[in-house]
Order: C-alpha cells, then structure tokens, then sequence
C-alpha cells in the first residue's frame, strides 16, 4: 500500500502553498485537448491568490508551446507563466555553446515535427544521416512511428564518432494514441549510458527549475508544489529542489494500481506529499 496522502484536489493544501509548478502533458491535457474541468481549476487556483508557472518538457521553443496552449484553450489568464525545456535550452546553449555551434554546424534532429527552431540564432545546415552530423538534437520522440530500434540504430553510431547529443525532452515515455512509448529521453539515455556525451534540458534537470524561482521571488521551497503524472521527473524534480509536489494519477501512470506506484516511487527514490486522481481544484 501506498503511503502517502490522497486528496481530492489541490484547495486541500490551498493553507501550505503560495505557488504550483504544473506539469503539462498528462496532467491538464493530453496532447490534443484538456482534461476534463483543467482550465477552470487553474483558473480557480489563480482566483484563490496562488501562482501558477506551467512547467513543461516540450522540446520546442515558448511561441510553439504557446500557441499550442491557447489553441486548447488554456489562454494566459489560467496561469502566470509558462516555462518549457525547450526555451530554456536554447537559452542556455546561447549562454554556453557547444564547439561545434560555434561554427557552421551540420545538426540531425529528431522531433515530433521538423522544426529546428531550437537553435535559432545558430549557423547550421540540418542533415538526415549520422554520418554527416556534427549535432544531435533530440527534441523529441516519434518511436510510436517508426520504433524505438529503428531510431536508436539512427545515432548510435554517432557515439564512435564523438557527436554529442542535446536533449530537450528528457521524458522517457509518451503517450500516443493512447499507447506509451518510449520518450526521447530514453533514446537520450542509452546513448550517454554507450558513452555519448549528452546534454540535458528539461525536468528534473536544474535549470528549468532556477528559471521558475526567478519568477517567484520570496516564495519559501517548501510552499512551491510540483505538481504531474511522472515520479522521476515531476516528483523527484520538485524533491531535489526542495519544493513539496503532487502526484495526479493521470497520463503515464493512468494505468498503474498503488502497488505498481509505490514500486515507481521505490525505484526513484522519491515520494510526492500527496496523491489526486486527476488533476482539479
């Protein structure tokens, strides 16, 4: 059995939080419309006086993620911000490039959708093979397409030849169709767990979180909750930065009973404050 506390939605901790760091996916849609009651429970936990920052793993940059927040409906007034790993890595590869971004680059992406607007600001040419790649950008994953092999098979041998890899969505599983699929950070692993050097962005990696404390300044650690489906990156992430968090018992983890949940926390070594069966006020 698990050991921790189930709430019926998140005004049961409205008296200990000042702040929630809300996952995306899986937690307030999934992918293509929101969940039920979603967009009036953010709206009534801004009504209640709490700030909310939208903390995604998208892999592309804000005005992507954005525009396709609004075109779900969740327009600005359901949160205060939106932060997306997508953003924050190209900002920080702006700040510390890689050497091979800082000439003409030739990058092999792997995303969703073939946009590269990741490394906007950048000198690259995009290529379709490994050989011919000086960059992975692995942005995110379409292993429900073509299969995780046929994907893995594509830049593994960029190991040998010292590619290095930046990952922008270290989710290691999706949801498509309905289906969980191995995510782009599980590609992402294998390859630094070969030898690859891999860069990551993105939960529970740090510096999606530290742009998130930026905007809320004086709030305590411990009155920020995370809040979303994944223990290993929603929860542990919120735990390593000392902010409690919320585990919604939704996306990725819709199917798994308390037994198969309190194995995934034993695993990460991490524990949420509390538990919701979906994501609510």
């Amino acid at each position: 059995m698990m050991r921790v506390g189930e709430i019926p939605g998140l005004s049961a901790l409205a008296e200990d939080a000042d702040a929630f760091l809300i996952d995306q996916f899986g937690t307030i849609h999934d992918g293509e419309r929101p969940y039920p009651g979603a967009i009036e429970s953010l709206r009534a936990i801004r009504a209640a006086g709490k700030r909310i920052i939208l903390l995604s793993n998208s892999g592309r940059r804000a005005p992507n993620n954005n525009a396709r927040l609004d075109a779900m409906g969740f327009t600005p007034d359901c949160y205060d911000a939106s932060l997306c790993s997508g953003e924050i890595g190209w900002a920080a590869l702006h700040e510390d490039p890689l050497p091979c971004l800082q000439s003409r680059c030739r990058v092999l992406l792997l995303a969703r959708d073939p946009a590269l607007d990741i490394l906007d600001g950048f000198d690259i040419e995009a290529v379709d093979s490994i050989e011919q790649a000086d960059l992975i950008m692995l942005a995110g994953s379409q292993t429900d397409r073509y299969g995780y092999d046929a994907l893995w098979a594509n830049i593994r041998p960029g190991i040998a030849r010292g590619v290095p890899l930046v990952c922008t969505n270290p989710d290691r599983l999706m949801l498509a169709g309905g289906t969980l699929h191995p995510g782009a950070g599980t590609l992402a692993e294998a390859y630094r767990n070969e030898g690859g050097f891999v860069r990551w962005y993105g939960k529970p990696h740090p510096k999606l979180y530290q742009a998130a404390f930026a905007l809320l300044p004086g709030v305590p650690r411990a009155r920020i909750f995370g809040v979303g489906d994944s223990i290993e990156h929603d929860i542990a992430g919120a735990a390593a930065r000392g902010c409690a968090s919320v585990l919604v018992r939704t996306g990725i983890i819709a199917g798994l009973d308390d037994a198969a949940l309190e194995g995934e926390m034993i695993r990460f070594a991490s524990r949420p404050t509390a538990v919701m069966a979906k994501f609510e006020w």
